[in-house]
């Protein structure tokens, strides 16, 4: 059996102000033809499937034209659990319409999935809550997998049965975990598990998490989930969160996070992109193909010595999504801002650097007085970018937000 493990899509996702939808319509169409190219019999996505609780109307579209494609007209088993960027209930509501695709929506630990069967023979002939057994169109072994979607730590206990306060996040879920591949998983099928979560081997560093990536395992979220607390039913652990791809060392099974489709921060600056096609037979280590995702633009770090260079190198990477740092002998003004960003429409972020001691030197700049009131401050700043003052109606809607933001403190 083939499976297809991707996971934090988070359709719908900026980088800064720069919307990505239309190269997230290109590397979820690419993963759409690596499923039919591959001939893969189930997908699985672990979660951040949405960027936020309330995606936008075009994001939601192309979610479920997505999974639509990837379910292969109901022939192909396709399962998507929720994760801390997600909206458990959001993610279930068009799970009984999904089903008839062969499509399965699991926004919470304890969600249970109604049992049906398609007329292409893809059936799912046992479920609890975090438990279900496909049977394939095609295949004469079975499918297990266990979920368990994002849930902070209270939650996480609350709908794992769990009233102990202060009992170990770990041990709650190896005993679930574990008591449901005994349940269910022998040797005659195929045993996976699915869930969000942050996952390192006992006793190594900690893997970073991404940047501005909401941290889901820290304060005010639960402790990191350690390998060894997986089943040794278990083959394959198909994890989300984290944004790059990577197979963590395990003694029972082979733990993974495919990673982001598409670079979502410069800290992923130069990162690339996978799908996990995990190969699978009943009571054996699964084979794991990394398979590489070309779509979507890079997104790159560039450090320039002054406006003609920075310039030859925009340039030179026109198709790129960039983070400018730029070495300047003062503050950048707004007309070279104005030619930097006629140059290239990808400039995301530009990082003025003031050669160190200049501006001392030069009489015609000041240092900043903290001591000056936000409008005086304003002004000032004001007038270095744009060589003027500021007209009344900027000023009058200064003073209209300062005014709120006094009020609201």
């Amino acid at each position: 059996m083939r499976i297809l493990h991707t996971a934090d899509w988070h359709i719908g996702k900026k980088l800064e102000h720069y919307s990505r939808i239309q190269e997230q319509k290109e590397v979820l169409n690419e993963i759409c033809e690596i499923t039919e190219q591959q001939e893969v019999d189930a997908v699985l996505i672990a979660g951040d499937l949405f960027d936020n609780f309330n995606p936008s109307t075009e994001a939601i579209d192309l979610f479920y034209h997505t999974l639509k494609r990837l379910s292969n007209n109901g022939k192909r088993p396709v399962i998507a659990i929720s994760g801390n960027h997600d909206s458990p209930d959001r993610i279930e509501t068009a799970d009984p319409l999904a089903r008839a695709c062969g499509i399965t929506f699991l926004g919470y630990p304890n969600s249970i999935a109604s049992n049906y069967e398609l007329e292409t023979g893809l059936k799912i002939t046992k479920s609890e809550a975090g438990f279900m057994e496909f049977k394939i169109p095609g295949k004469q072994i079975p499918l297990r997998i266990i979920t368990t979607p994002y849930a902070n730590e209270h939650r996480l206990k609350q709908q794992l049965n769990s009233l102990e306060k202060e009992e170990d996040l770990r041990v709650i879920l190896e005993q679930n975990w574990k008591t449901l591949a005994q349940k269910h998983c022998d040797k005659n099928g195929i045993n996976i598990l699915a869930t969000h979560l942050f996952v390192i081997k006992k006793g190594s560093t900690a893997p970073e998490e991404p940047d501005d990536e909401k941290p889901i395992l820290h304060v005010g979220g639960a402790q990191a989930i350690y390998t060894e607390n997986f089943p040794e039913e278990i083959q394959y652990v198909a994890l989300g969160h984290l944004h790059r791809k990577q197979v963590i060392n395990s003694n029972k099974n082979i733990v993974a996070y495919s990673g982001s489709p598409l670079s979502y921060s410069f800290a992923e600056a130069n990162q690339k992109k996978f799908v996990m096609l995990v190969d699978l037979e009943p009571d054996a280590t699964p084979i794991v193909n990394e398979i590489e995702l070309c779509k979507g633009k890079k997104l790159i770090k560039l450090k320039a010595l002054g406006i003609d260079d920075a310039i030859v190198k925009l340039t030179e990477n026109n198709h790129h999504l960039i983070e400018l740092t730029l070495e300047t002998e003062t503050y950048i003004t707004a007309e070279e801002r104005r030619r930097l960003n006629k140059i290239h429409t990808g400039i995301i972020t530009l990082i003025p650097q003031v050669k160190k001691g200049h501006l001392n030197d030069d009489s015609t700049h000041k240092n900043i007085d903290i001591n000056k009131g936000m409008k005086e401050l304003f002004m000032d700043y004001f007038k270095h970018a744009n060589g003027q003052e500021p007209n009344e109606s900027i000023l009058n809607l200064l003073s209209e937000v300062i005014a709120e933001k006094e009020g609201e403190e």
